[in-house]
């Protein structure tokens, strides 16, 4: 009997250790194409915006049943000449600012993500032009089967990345230093 008996607790236990293995997993998912990040600013002429949808990342996300729990680890990566203004002119002058022949991609790597429901606090780097700074902002998630969307904005200043504010005509023309890095990032898991 007492044989019976430990046979039956370990089969117990190996089954609560699969189950809970099912519930609570980490899964690795992949940026959709339909992600966007967009970098706005002004200038003494007027407002700009860039924008790309040629982001590629990845991460691994906890799920628990089917929600989402959290985030072991997540980056994503954009080459910097994706980013269109409209403007040939303006994207020539962003590209050089930029050093996008040295410095070819915008990189962030999340740090740490806190919250719940659909509010969160990211925090991570951001390297652009070669330098990487500190970064947190507020960041919506919304889940719709089992893709999970990450919409958020973050304003820093060019010269934080020691980027001179590019300017034309002569100088008349001046960039503001501050910008505003705003993204809709639609994540789904790898196949």
């Amino acid at each position: 009997m007492k044989q019976y008996s430990f046979w039956i607790s370990r089969i117990m236990v190996l089954a609560l250790v699969f189950v809970s293995s099912q519930v609570f997993a980490q899964v690795k998912y992949t940026l959709a194409p339909a992600s966007e990040m967009k970098i706005s600013g002004g200038s003494t002429l007027h407002d700009w915006d860039m924008t790309s949808t040629s982001a590629k990342g990845d991460g691994q996300f906890v799920i628990e049943g089917n929600q989402f729990k959290g985030i072991k680890s997540l980056r994503v990566q954009l080459e910097a000449e994706t980013l269109k203004s409209g403007t040939r002119g303006l994207d020539n002058n962003a590209y050089k600012a930029l050093d996008t022949k040295k410095h070819k991609d915008v990189v962030f790597t999340l740090k740490e993500i806190t919250g719940s429901g659909s509010s969160y606090q990211a925090k991570g780097d951001f390297t652009i032009s070669g330098v990487t700074k500190p970064a947190s902002f507020p960041v919506k998630l919304t889940q719709s089967g089992g893709n999970l969307t990450f919409e958020g904005s973050f304003d820093t200043k060019l010269t934080n990345f020691s980027i001179d504010p590019p300017t034309a005509l002569l100088g008349t023309v001046k960039t503001d230093d501050e910008i505003t890095i705003s993204f809709k990032s639609i994540f789904q898991p790898s196949k």
